[in-house]
């Protein structure tokens, strides 16, 4: 039997491959790129996530580089911190009681290397994919290194996804006037009193705030009037860090860049024998970090279903409830909740601000509150939804 065929060597088509892998499905992976590219975006880990990654000794590996951050704050730029949530509060319900911090680029290697062990696993580079055509129960695939043949293709080809052109389907949703500028700085803001993980809301300049291994990354919006060369000169990435924790000596900045940020969903993630996974699915901005950890959810669910397909334990149309219980928690949670923070971090009504101010200092201060807060904000509530769709 030929191998699924995965397009996309990210963190999702590769969480696929490996799923699918440890199952005994013959499985391929194909990526445009000459080799695991260096996104600097994602790096932020939810406790489900953690657990689902966990059978495959990837989560074990991660431990070994990244950062628990079993604490994580709401803060005002001029007031300071609101709220200090504790995810030791939920460590009844996860082994992984913390969001664990670990870039995007350093996952992709060791969920390559994992896939590199099974002798039915195959990952070609600078191979793109091109076109498909369905006949029966076959899929022929188009690609830049040649044609290839399939029983199932799964597109997890990121934001631009080929994939998703191909079949035609509107990405339904929009695409936020403001962009991001991403800095990374080697400045400690651990003793200025920020957690690891910090929101800072502000009616003008917002702000992310991320402690990564080895250095912090903030995330600030980028207006539609700014000049996105005059943003990322080096004397206004300076200021901009200084206006945000003023300091004597000038910042170190190893990088900084900008991009877009949409809030999308594709309106069909299945045709035929074609489906989608992870950001070529949907997009959504990164306040919360619902992106990444949606689309490995995505990965595992999907992996999972095939394989009982596969092996012949369940019929093609479980392949239609994944994305029924997917999209369900892309829509009602992941797009919902990271609007809302968005728009909670740039409330400029004053009385409106402090309103959701006081209403969050009421959750933090009730056990039961705190506990279900932590519950959505984890994302253990998406997946427990996803898992009450049929």
């Amino acid at each position: 039997m030929k191998p699924v065929l995965v397009v996309g060597a990210g963190p999702v088509g590769l969480a696929t491959a490996l799923s699918l892998a440890h199952q005994g499905v013959p499985v391929q992976v194909i990526e445009a790129e000459p080799a695991l590219t260096l996104d600097q975006r994602a790096g932020s880990y939810h406790p489900p996530t953690l657990e689902m990654l966990a059978p495959f000794g990837v989560t074990e590996a991660m431990h070994e580089i990244g950062i628990k951050v079993p604490r994580w704050q709401i803060r005002d730029r001029r007031k300071g911190v609101i709220v200090e949530w504790d995810l030791g509060l939920i460590a009844d319900l996860t082994p992984y009681p913390y969001r664990f911090h670990l870039e995007q680029h350093r996952l992709t290697p060791i969920l390559y290397e994992k896939l590199k062990a099974f002798p039915h696993a195959q990952v070609r580079f600078s191979t793109g994919f091109v076109d498909a055509t369905q006949s029966g129960d076959a899929v022929t695939v188009k690609t830049t290194s040649g044609e290839l043949t399939t029983p199932w293709l799964i597109g997890c080809d990121g934001g631009r996804s080929t994939v998703r052109k191909h079949l035609g389907t509107p990405f339904e949703g929009f695409t936020w006037p403001e962009r991001f500028v991403v800095i990374s700085t080697l400045a400690d803001f651990a003793q200025h009193g920020f957690t690891s993980n910090a929101y800072v809301a502000d009616p003008r300049e917002w702000a992310a705030v991320f402690h990564m291994p080895g250095l912090w990354r903030l995330a600030f919006p980028v207006h539609p009037e700014e000049n996105e060369v005059d943003v990322l000169a080096d004397e206004a990435i300076e200021a901009r860090m200084q206006r945000f924790v003023a300091r004597p000596e000038p910042y170190d900045i190893p990088y900084a860049s900008i991009y877009r940020v949409h809030q999308r969903v594709a309106k069909d993630w299945r045709v035929g024998r074609i489906l989608l996974a992870g950001d070529a699915a949907h997009l959504n901005n990164p306040l919360g970090a619902f992106g990444l950890n949606g689309g490995l959810h995505d990965a595992i669910l999907l992996a999972g279903y095939l394989g009982r397909v596969w092996r012949g334990e369940a019929d093609a149309s479980l392949l239609d409830l994944y994305v029924r219980q997917r999209r369900t928690a892309n829509v009602e949670f992941v797009q919902t909740q990271s609007i809302g923070n968005k728009k909670m971090l740039e409330e400029a009504d004053p009385a409106a601000r402090e309103e959701t101010f006081a209403g969050l200092r009421r959750i933090a201060a009730d056990r039961e509150a705190a506990r279900d807060f932590l519950i959505k904000s984890s994302m253990i509530w998406s997946v427990r939804r996803a898992g009450e769709v049929a």
